[in-house]
Order: C-alpha cells, then structure tokens, then sequence
C-alpha cells in the first residue's frame, strides 16, 4: 500500500494505541532470530511508516533496545510487541501488522532474514487445522 491512510492498532490489554498517518510500506515476513524472540512468533509481520506520522494516541510505549541501534517498542503491561526502531533508518517506524485493528488490510509481500528462517513449514504443511481449538475427540 502506496497511498496515505490513517492505521491504527493497539496492544492485547488495550492500554497502548497508536494511528499512523502515512503510507505503509516494506510489508514483509521477517524471520531474524531478533525479531523471533522478541516476539515469540515466527516469522513476524511488519511495515513501515514515517515516523513523523506515528503517534501512540493513548497509554505509553517501554523500549527495549535489543541492539546497539534497535529500539523495540511494547506495552509494558501485556507485553505486546508494538514497533521496531533502527537509528540507521531516520524517520522510520516499523509497526507489528498483527497489532493492527484491520490487520487483514496489510498483506506482506517479502520474506527478509530467510537465513534464520525456523524449518517449520506453516500453513501448508498437511497438519489437521482448526476453526478454534480441537474437541477431545479430534485427531
């Protein structure tokens, strides 16, 4: 997505929101080993706004500088991983796409970091599949 829009997404226990107004770009799959644990998921969806259109509309984001120039932003209540800030790309702020209220709108296009891709296939890998999750009886 080229075009400016307004986004806005939040943290599980809704203490921390944000709205970004800027257009959303490098929508990706990222598989770092960083971006992993961080998270706890693999891989981990993102894009990019201008910083200077990101605003936390509510609450207060903690920081975590999980490298010399990485400052990872989550609510500090829940958890949540909320964005990604790297000194070496002013006036960027990756935001986490599932923290987004229509966090379907965004699909990512690339996978980055595939030389730390866990070799566990996801999706399409043959496994049974579930609406929510599986009664005793299931397989």
């Amino acid at each position: 997505m080229h075009e400016s829009v307004v986004i806005r997404g939040g943290c599980l226990c809704g203490r921390v929101r944000f709205e970004a107004r800027s257009p959303v770009t490098n929508l990706c799959f990222c598989h770092c080993e960083s971006c992993r644990r961080a998270v706890g998921a693999a891989p981990v969806a993102w894009g990019t706004v201008e910083d200077a259109g990101f605003a936390v509309t509510q609450g207060e984001l903690a920081v975590f500088n999980s490298s010399p120039n990485v400052g990872r932003g989550f609510c500090r209540h829940c958890g949540t991983s909320l964005t990604y800030k790297n000194s070496e790309r002013p006036g960027e702020v990756d935001i986490t796409l599932a923290s987004l209220d229509e966090a379907a709108a965004l699909v990512p296009v690339r996978h980055i970091w595939v030389q730390d891709e866990l070799a566990w296939p996801v999706g399409a890998d043959g496994l049974p599949r579930y609406a929510t999750v599986p009664r005793a009886s299931d397989p």
